[in-house]
Order: C-alpha cells, then sequence, then structure tokens
C-alpha cells in the first residue's frame, strides 16, 4: 500500500522577473513503511519535493496525495491537520521555538494534538530527549546550544508524535558520525517497529546505507529509482 502518491508535480518560483522550475513533473510512490533516500546535487529539487510533501510548499500543478487525501484540494485547517497528526519534519534549519528550552521544544506538537495529559507529554518527551542523547541539556534554550544538539532537538521533536511519515532533510548535517549513526539507528527500529515512513534528503553517504531505497533527483526531475 503506497502512503505517498505523487503525479506530475511541478513546482515554480518566481525570482525577480524569472520563473524557477524547481520541479518539473515529478511521479513518486512511497510505499508505507518506507525507508526512501532521495539524492541529487544542490538545487537539484529534494528540499522543493520534502516541503511539498509535506504541506509547507504548494504544487504548482499536479498531485499529490498523502495517506488517503489529495493535498492539493485541501483547506489551509485540513493541511494543518495533516502535518499535526501524519508527518514528522526535520529542519536544515532546526526551527525550533527560542523562547522554549529543550525539554519544551519536544513536548510542543504533543500539546498542540490535545491528546495527552500532561504526565504523558513529559514522559514522552524525555524518553525522546534521552534516547538522542540531551538529558544534561533538557532546561537548554536553542541559543544555548550547539548546531548538533538543536539538530537533535529537531530530530526529537519530530519523532515524538509517531508521525505516519517522517520528511528529514540532511538529518545528519550538523551531526559527528557517532551521533549521527546512533539518530539513523534510531529511526531505522521507528521504522521497523512502528512501521514508520521516512524519507531523507540527504549527501551523506551513511544515510545511505540506511535506506532500502534511492530515488536520485536533477533539474527538478527524477532520473533514477534504486
Amino acid at each position: 500500500m503506497n502512503i505517498i502518491e505523487i503525479k506530475g508535480l511541478k513546482k515554480n518560483y518566481a525570482l525577480g522577473k524569472t520563473t524557477v522550475h524547481a520541479l518539473r513533473g515529478v511521479d513518486l510512490a512511497v510505499e508505507k513503511g518506507g525507508l526512501i533516500s532521495i539524492i541529487g546535487p544542490s538545487g537539484s529539487g529534494k528540499t522543493t519535493l520534502l516541503n511539498v510533501i509535506g504541506c509547507i510548499d504548494n504544487a504548482t500543478e499536479g498531485s499529490v496525495r498523502v495517506g488517503d487525501r489529495e493535498i492539493t484540494a485541501l483547506t489551509d485547517r485540513q493541511i494543518t491537520d495533516i502535518r499535526l497528526h501524519q508527518i514528522g519534519f526535520i529542519f536544515q534549519t532546526f526551527n525550533l521555538i527560542p523562547v522554549l528550552n529543550t525539554i519544551e521544544n519536544v513536548e510542543f506538537p504533543l500539546l498542540l494534538m490535545k491528546r495527552h495529559s500532561k504526565s504523558e507529554v513529559r514522559k514522552k518527551a524525555e524518553k525522546l530527549v534521552d534516547e538522542v542523547g540531551l538529558k544534561d541539556y533538557v532546561h537548554h534554550r536553542p541559543a544555548e546550544l550547539s548546531g548538533g544538539q538543536r539538530q537533535r532537538v529537531a530530530i526529537a521533536r519530530a519523532l515524538v508524535t509517531n508521525p505516519d511519515i517522517v520528511l528529514a532533510d540532511e538529518p545528519t548535517a550538523n551531526l559527528d558520525s557517532v551521533t549521527g549513526e546512533q539518530i539513523l539507528d534510531l529511526m531505522r527500529e521507528m521504522n521497523r517497529v512502528e512501521k514508520t515512513t521516512f524519507i531523507f534528503s540527504t549527501h551523506d553517504a551513511n544515510v545511505l546505507k540506511y535506506a532500502r531505497d534511492v530515488v536520485k533527483i536533477k533539474d527538478g526531475l527524477i532520473v533514477k529509482e534504486a
């Protein structure tokens, strides 16, 4: 069963008087429980593809189905619901909330869901913070953390809701090799146990070793699926 189906996806951006064709007609199907790496040179469309799947960018043309819903036809409220309940997103830029500390940043999406008691929220958040190696930094705010530590907070926040799909844009970019492998092991275990679907955008050869499928993108088009 496919959890993501993309057909004829195009995404254009206006850059001054120029139109940038970031995606030029992408077709892609991802099975539930997939573990996929998207590779390609800078500017090839990797991040744009993740942003459209993650309901952060709108498609210019084509169809994108996530789960049983065609996201190009949804209202803003429905899009917000998908982002909150179905998708975890690990951004290159972290996107942490500056005024919240580590544990509060990880708790935040769970609090928005309003499905758990405060004690359950804290317990789940503490478990993820411990698993990403930040047990001693729970009260630190983002400005007090290194880039690698902020990356780990962002990863814990993306995983804490047990989403159906995790989209990870260069998830190991700010991590040393040992920490990167620990994080990838955690994700692979979630994939195995929870059947969470992971899609990585990466330049990291170590990430590719964890993927079961590799999709190559170039100039806004998929040129190889392996």
